[in-house]
């Protein structure tokens, strides 16, 4: 475990920006964050402070310069009050890090989205290398702004324990079990991190920026390399006791399926999952009923399953099948959770969500045929509005919390 980084990003230590003391000083940079600049005379409402108290909180963040003047706020009659706002200097790193992919952002206080940057990279090159490439690209992506980096967030593609920081029996990160990630970056980028699964992220990023934005309750289920369900209930992801609540791709459909990565047969994401996608647009290929993923196949060698959703989309019978098969699985797995959970929203997101409208076609048919009519009756069931931005915007909005958060508290959203 004695590795060391090659770079280090240059950004003020954590030590340098006091923590939050009070619930009331978590509770005022939260409503700023979630609403933008407020009168002073309205936060005082919101949160039920007395005039007193609340200037002594505001004072307090006014000193840490976490807030800063927003100038008069508009007359309510008589004397003006004044709005507070997040100070524009603070930023947050965000980071997706998918089975094939990096993504990283650096964002304002309010998550907003200041420079992005994704590349190509293997999971399974293993977590120093990944982890030092990750280092690399954040380093980039700061270069094209200024201010205070006081946090960051990261989400990953397997389970997390997310009070430790660190992934556990990943099945598709060999390398990776108890790897010290929130650690190993703290140190590298010298302020607190925060680590999650990159579907509990997603589900966050939507929750709070997307199409499910201020719902309490919804379900995200991301389909890409692996398959996952991030899970808000009361505003909260709900990750159970050890942080693998939501791990669907691995519920087992068949006792004489297809093998899965984790080491069982028959799960959802050995039927559906973008790997199982491309195996199974190989055997259509080779086999000869599917000309179109053949033509593709002698063209680059390989199949993905971004070329099934392109062969379905041309009218490709044989790749059009498997879309609706996996829909329908992905479904009946879809329809148990809404009938035990009753959400208000279920969102699809991930690569293979590519697939599209196709796709939801399946999922919402399999969820309306077989969940209870009282669960379903105004249940919309639609495609992520984010795409790839949504694991960054929820990794920015998991280490607001973290950074926001009265010590001792733990997350404030």
């Amino acid at each position: 475990m004695g590795v060391r980084f090659n770079v280090r990003v240059t950004m003020q230590a954590a030590a340098s920006t006091p923590r939050v003391e009070t619930r009331q000083q978590s509770q005022l940079l939260a409503l700023l964050r979630d609403e933008g600049p407020l009168a002073k005379v309205e936060l005082g409402e919101r949160l039920e402070l007395p005039r007193a108290r609340l200037a002594t909180e505001i004072a307090k963040l006014f000193e840490w310069n976490l807030v800063e003047s927003g100038g008069p706020a508009a007359s309510r009659g008589g004397r003006r009050s004044t709005l507070v706002k997040l100070a524009d200097d603070l930023r947050f790193l965000a980071a997706d890090i998918g089975a094939t992919s990096i993504g990283v952002a650096v964002t304002d206080a309010r998550c907003e989205v200041l420079a992005h940057i994704v590349e190509d990279y293997d999971i399974r090159k293993g977590p120093v290398s990944v982890l030092e490439r990750l280092t690399q690209l954040s380093g980039k992506v700061l270069g094209e702004v200024t201010g205070r980096v006081i946090g960051a967030g990261v989400g990953l593609p397997g389970p997390v324990s997310f009070r430790d920081g660190m992934p556990v029996a990943p099945p598709i990160m060999p390398g990776w079990d108890r790897f010290p990630v929130r650690d190993r970056l703290a140190s590298a980028w010298g302020c607190p991190v925060t680590v999650d699964n990159d579907v509990n992220v997603m589900a966050l990023g939507e929750r709070h920026a997307g199409v499910a934005r201020s719902l309490n309750e919804l379900i995200f289920v991301k389909v890409g390399t692996g398959i996952g369900c991030g899970i808000v209930l009361g505003g909260r992801v709900y990750r159970g006791v050890a942080g693998t609540a939501g791990d669907i791709g691995h519920i087992k459909l068949d006792d004489y399926g297809p093998a899965c990565a984790c080491g069982e047969v028959g799960c959802l994401e050995a039927y559906f999952g973008g790997a199982a996608l491309a195996r199974d647009a190989l055997t259509l290929a080779r086999s000869g009923r599917s000309m179109f993923l053949a033509d593709l196949l002698a063209h680059k060698g390989e199949l993905a399953a971004s070329d099934v959703a392109s062969a379905a989309s041309a009218g490709d019978f044989a790749a059009a099948n498997l879309v609706r098969e996996g829909g329908r699985r992905l479904g009946h797995v879809v329809a148990s959770l809404v009938s035990f959970l009753n959400p208000g929203m279920v969102v699809i997101g991930g690569g293979v969500s590519r697939l599209g409208h196709q796709l939801l076609a399946e999922v919402r048919s399999a969820v309306y045929r077989r969940s209870l009519p009282l669960a379903t009756g105004n249940l919309p069931i639609v495609l992520s509005e984010l795409g790839e931005m949504a694991g960054v915007i929820g990794a920015a909005w998991s280490a607001t919390d973290h950074a926001f958060a009265a010590t001792g508290s733990g997350s404030v959203g």
